[in-house]
C-alpha cells in the first residue's frame, strides 16, 4: 500500500461563515449530528477544543471510549487530532479539517483522513473503510446543518 493510498481527502463549498462551520467541528458534542460515518455515538458537552494538545472523549456506535488529542490548531480555520484509545498510544491516523473563508462567499471546506502511520494490520480493514465516500457524507452533512444555520 502507498502513501497515497493512505490519505483521503474530499473538499466541497459551504455557503455559511468559517466560523459558523468550525463551532460545529470544534465542539465535540456536535459531532455526531453531522458523522456520516455512523461512527459516533456522543460526547460530553464542554470539551470545545481551544488549541493543539487540548484532549476531547467521544463515545462511538461500537460502545467504545476514544480520546482525541488535537494536534493542529487554528481558530476557525483548520483542526486535526489523533484519536486512541483512553490512556493508550495513538495507532496512527489523523482526522483534519481545514476552512478557507472565500472572498466571493461560503467557505471551501477540507476534510482529510491519514493513515500513513498507522502500523497495526489488525487496524487496516478499518481504515480503509473511511474512502471518499465515507468522508463526503460527513462534509454533505456539515454543509447541509451549516448552510441551515
Amino acid at each position: 500500500m502507498t502513501q497515497e493510498q493512505r490519505i483521503v481527502s474530499v473538499e466541497r463549498l459551504v455557503q455559511a461563515e468559517a466560523a459558523s462551520i468550525f463551532e460545529l467541528i470544534a465542539d465535540p458534542a456536535q459531532q455526531p449530528s453531522w458523522d456520516g460515518n455512523d461512527n459516533l455515538a456522543s460526547a460530553e458537552p464542554g470539551q470545545r477544543v481551544r488549541r493543539a494538545g487540548d484532549v476531547f472523549v467521544m463515545h462511538n456506535t461500537g460502545g467504545h471510549i476514544r480520546e482525541n488529542r488535537v494536534v493542529e490548531f487554528e481558530e476557525g480555520l483548520r483542526i486535526a487530532w489523533k484519536p486512541s484509545p483512553v490512556g493508550g498510544p495513538a495507532p496512527g491516523h489523523l482526522w483534519r479539517w481545514e476552512l478557507e473563508p472565500r472572498p466571493e462567499g461560503g467557505t471551501l471546506v477540507r476534510h482529510s483522513y491519514d493513515w500513513t502511520e498507522l502500523d497495526d494490520p489488525s487496524r487496516f480493514p478499518r481504515a480503509r473503510s473511511f474512502d471518499a465516500a465515507a468522508l463526503r457524507a460527513s462534509l454533505d452533512r456539515l454543509a447541509a446543518l451549516a448552510e441551515s444555520r
